[in-house]
């Protein structure tokens, strides 16, 4: 074994404690023979450490050179210990000047690990300041051997694609011809309510497909790839694309990711874990509402999939596909740019295909706001179909304040913040279950509580009294419903969980807004708008919503205008200096370990913000420290971060939590 840089590593061990003499001479087993061509292998050892994420050097024994492909998976002795690796490269000699060890064993000689998966795996890896090991466990799926026997043969799609459906946008059907000839269009799309989103990257991977290239597309979670697998099924046919997630099975995921990898199937649809597919000849990749926080990875090096998709849309000069009802400021920046072109409706299309917005902040005649303003009341008893509740929070009574002074309910036990799960259950804490029956107030000895802000299941059951002709349904947290009942039903949703009506929704209601941005996030604009205009996309022909909330903060929602929000975002972002204009970094120690990373060189114009607690509460806690830099020297910032990150492994030290533009601070 050697790295490929050249230094020698020592294979012997010294001997601490001398071996009792023997009778009989140890029979030394002689090492095999080398293969004749090309006997060394060049491999991405698994070791996990920072400071050893290079190639290393090993022997191809004879018996196993036709089983060593690239690509392949294998074992290797790595400091003693049998560890995976990949063979990246087979060449005639080793830079490294010492004894070489042999290949332990070839896993399997499929050749999993392509080329092109290979290059865009080390380009994640230093975009978020990571290792190629970590990128390559999130890249290639767990083997299943009996999986791997199965073979299926190449399937055939016919056509042709109708570019007709993309008619409502400006610059949809030349996307199409473009796909269809063999070009490779960038475009971010705002979706329509009325339109079905699969259908319309259903046509556009058509296209590309009966140009002779491959697709992979990307949606949130698996309630959208089970909807999107049937709509694909319709045009590609059922065995014209596999689904690819990380929650199938490990034989399913195994033979999904095979079928891609063997060029059988050229289409790929699934969750984050799509997005490294080794589709060949790679034509069009699609992501569907990159702002869910579904697509950021949560291990490291924690990759946001919209990232791994520009990346490997740049590498592999393929088209792009982005959509959503909502945009982010990351795609309105690319959109600024010229990067990519928008493919958006007339403003008169628009307006007619979202619901009339009806904006009050619940008061009336100037007296206090009220929940369940009067608006509220008249759009749902005028509705002729079923009606969606959007309300921010799950559960019942989420959090309890004394009815007297309105001081929080603490626990007497721990200071945790009391909640109610139920009507005819009692205050329980949050924190250690204590169950506070009775209760008093220790500012004032009151022992009524109220409810400041409720959950869906509260809100059911005052929308079930005060609408007793209708059916009221929860959908929200392990009990997300598939479909909307028909009939006048009234559907109580928690944010991502409102289930889709046939026909589309009567009446659309988004309860609590100033709940939702209330929130301590700097995204929480955009991320706040995002949820809503989903919502709203649920509606039908001709519906109506009522929005509660501060007029002033939600006008975009009348406008229906993502893109104007995503503009003003984006200017914000830039006066702020937060990404996309800039790249950010937070690193996550003690305070000692962070103490020198503040007097370290970092690349120029980066700024050095904190180190700040991680719990405010708790001074003893691990904290955090931000780095800025300006955008253009992203790259520099990550390779010093790969640096840290390579002196503390090499000096045996504990890691650091090290994430790239984190999506929350």
């Amino acid at each position: 074994m050697s790295d490929t840089g050249g230094d020698e590593r020592s294979d012997e061990q010294l001997e601490l404690i001398a071996a009792p003499a023997s009778r009989h001479k140890a029979r030394v087993k002689p090492p095999p023979d080398a293969a004749a061509e090309l006997p060394v292998a060049r491999v991405a050892v698994d070791t996990g450490l920072a400071h050893l994420d290079r190639l290393f050097d090993y022997l191809v024994p004879a018996d196993l050179d036709d089983q060593a492909v690239v690509g392949s998976r294998v074992k290797v002795r790595f400091a003693g210990q049998q560890v995976d690796g990949f063979v990246i490269e087979r060449v005639a000699e080793s830079a490294h000047g010492g004894r070489l060890a042999f290949l332990t064993k070839v896993v399997s000689p499929e050749p999993v690990l392509s080329p092109e998966v290979l290059g865009l795996a080390r380009d994640v890896a230093d975009r978020y300041a990571g290792s190629l090991g970590d990128v390559l466990r999130l890249a290639v799926p767990p083997r299943h051997a009996r999986a791997e026997k199965a073979r299926q043969s190449p399937v055939s799609i016919e056509g042709p694609a109708d570019p007709a459906v993309w008619a409502d946008l400006a610059g949809g059907p030349a996307m199409i011809e473009a796909l269809a000839s063999r070009q490779s269009p960038r475009s971010w799309w705002n979706a329509l309510p009325g339109s079905d989103p699969a259908l319309l990257v259903a046509q556009a991977v058509l296209a590309t497909v009966l140009s002779g290239r491959g697709a992979i597309i990307c949606v949130p979670d698996q309630r959208d790839v089970e909807r999107w697998r049937v709509t694909f099924a319709e045009v590609l046919g059922a065995d014209g694309f596999v689904v690819l997630t990380a929650g199938q099975p490990p034989a399913e995921r195994w033979r999904s990711f095979l079928a891609a990898s063997r060029g059988a199937v050229r289409v790929v649809l699934g969750t984050r874990a799509a997005a490294y597919a080794p589709v060949t000849d790679l034509g069009l990749l699609g992501l569907w509402d990159d702002g869910d926080d579904l697509f950021e990875e949560p291990r490291a090096p924690y990759p946001h999939t919209r990232e791994v998709m520009l990346l490997r849309a740049s590498r592999e000069k393929c088209g792009l596909l982005v959509g959503g009802h909502a945009r982010t400021a990351e795609g309105q920046s690319l959109v600024a740019s010229g990067w990519c072109d928008e493919l958006v409706a007339d403003q008169p299309t628009r307006r007619t295909r979202w619901p009339r917005v009806t904006l009050t902040d619940g008061s009336v005649d100037g007296a206090a706001p009220v929940r369940l303003p009067r608006e509220v009341f008249a759009a749902v008893r005028a509705a002729a179909g079923p009606v969606l509740v959007q309300v921010p929070r799950r559960g019942y009574r989420t959090s309890l304040a004394c009815q007297r002074c309105r001081a929080s309910a603490r626990c007497a036990a721990c200071e945790g913040a009391l909640v109610q799960t139920g009507a005819a259950t009692a205050p329980v804490c949050r924190w250690c279950g204590t169950v506070a029956d009775p209760w008093s107030c220790r500012e004032c000895g009151g022992s009524v509580l109220r409810a400041p802000t409720v959950g869906q299941l509260r809100t059911a059951e005052e929308f079930g009294r005060a609408f007793p002709e209708q059916t009221v349904v929860t959908s929200g947290g392990s009990h997300v419903l598939a479909e909307a009942p028909g009939g006048r039903t009234i559907v109580l949703a928690t944010p991502g969980a409102e289930p889709p009506a046939p026909q589309g929704y009567s009446v659309v209601v988004l309860l609590d807004t100033w709940l939702m941005l209330a929130r301590d996030d700097v995204r929480i604009l955009e991320e706040s708008h995002r949820r809503w205009f989903n919502a709203l996309a649920l509606s039908g022909p001709g519906a109506q919503a009522v929005v509660i909330g501060d007029p002033a903060q939600l006008q975009a929602l009348v406008r229906a205008d993502p893109v104007g929000l995503a503009e003003r975002e984006l200017a914000d972002r830039a006066e702020t200096h937060l990404p996309p204009v800039a790249r950010l970094a937070g690193i996550e120690a003690d305070a000692e370990v962070l103490a020198t990373l503040v007097e370290r060189s970092w690349p120029p114009h980066t700024e050095v913000l904190g180190p700040v607690p991680l719990d405010p509460r708790d001074p003893a806690s691990p904290q955090r420290l931000i780095l800025r830099t300006p955008r253009r020297e992203g790259a520099a910032l990550s390779r010093a971060l790969q640096e840290v990150a390579a002196e503390r492994s090499a000096a045996k030290l504990p890691g650091v939590r090290i994430q790239v533009d984190p999506t929350r601070l």
